[in-house]
């Protein structure tokens, strides 16, 4: 495990998770200890599954979609982000943590990846007819690489009618929770990040030949957020101060969805917080990115000594 990480935090532009100074107060080994929500199969693939937590009370309750991060790559799964699933059920919200394949999966990449971020959020629907969920308050999160499947999603149903990644009556949502987010695809694989891994989600994943903008420009307009603008609904991103290697990449496409007409965008920096700090509800930011959490639902924000599972 210690060695996995680390080759995460080097993938992501940290040296290590204990030696990164600023940028590495989270201990990603104990993210992934927290305890997992009801696995759930929304396809037929053992990728495809979610994980539903709910929070205390009769509900219904409102819902975060989360998308994990790790590159876009197969190494890093759905485990480091069940901390934060258990934080956001702590403060009342029903939270449905999507796995799907990524790059290095049978079936990862274009188009799959994508087709099963649709297709999980999309399982909510008969979630709804057995457990407390309200469908009219559903925002959509994610965490870097899932921080751009976040937005994605939100814009789904804008995708040309023929595009291989556009997946019928898509779940509505009223809002985007970006955690560091990473929606610049076509800045991304100019700038060669995690082994050309945009190369790969985007074409081959072999990473045999190019698969920029230039190559498969029909791909990147589907799939880039900032050329589907506006989304039409509130997205908020919190985003480490300290946070050098990714985030450029949110302000970049806040910057450039602003640009598209699209108003309704806030970013929201933390101190003391470099990129794994807002997976971490320990951490200095957690409350931060609660409230706002809450707020995109519609939920009063609430104290720390308040009860968080009334809806």
């Amino acid at each position: 495990m210690r060695n996995l990480l680390a080759v995460w935090c080097v993938c992501l532009g940290v040296a290590s998770a204990e030696g990164a100074g600023a940028q590495a107060r989270t201990n990603l080994a104990e993210l992934a200890k927290a305890p997992a929500g009801k696995k759930i199969a929304y396809g037929e693939k053992p990728l495809q599954f979610g994980e539903l937590t709910l929070p205390t009370g009769a509900g219904p309750h409102p819902v975060v979609i989360f998308i994990h991060g790790g590159c876009w790559l197969a190494q890093y799964d759905i485990k480091h982000s069940r901390a934060l699933a258990n934080g956001f059920a702590s403060a009342g919200m029903a939270v449905w943590n999507l796995e799907y394949r990524r790059v290095g999966d049978e079936g990862g990449g274009w188009p799959g990846s994508f087709l099963d971020v649709a297709n999980g959020a999309k399982h909510l629907r008969a979630l709804a007819k057995e457990y407390p969920l309200d469908l009219a308050r559903v925002i959509v999160s994610g965490h870097s690489a899932g921080g751009h499947f976040a937005l994605w999603l939100a814009a789904n149903d804008k995708l040309p009618t023929d595009s291989e990644i556009r997946c019928g009556a898509p779940i509505a949502v009223v809002g985007v929770l970006g955690l560091a987010p990473a929606p610049q695809l076509a800045a991304l694989h100019e700038k060669q990040v995690c082994g050309h891994v945009i190369d790969k989600l985007m074409g081959d994943q072999q990473a045999g030949s190019a698969s920029g903008p230039t190559e498969f420009p029909n791909r990147y307009r589907d799939a880039s957020p900032a050329m589907m603008a506006p989304l039409g609904v509130r997205q908020i991103f919190v985003i480490g101060k300290d946070d050098s290697a990714w985030g450029w990449v949110g302000k970049a496409y806040a910057q450039a969805a602003r640009g598209a007409g699209d108003k309704q965008i806030e970013i929201i920096e933390v101190a003391d917080a470099g990129h794994f700090e807002v997976i971490d509800p320990k951490s200095t930011a957690w409350p931060t990115i609660r409230d706002a959490a809450r707020s995109l639902l519609g939920i009063n924000v609430i104290r720390e000594d308040a009860d968080a599972s009334d809806d």
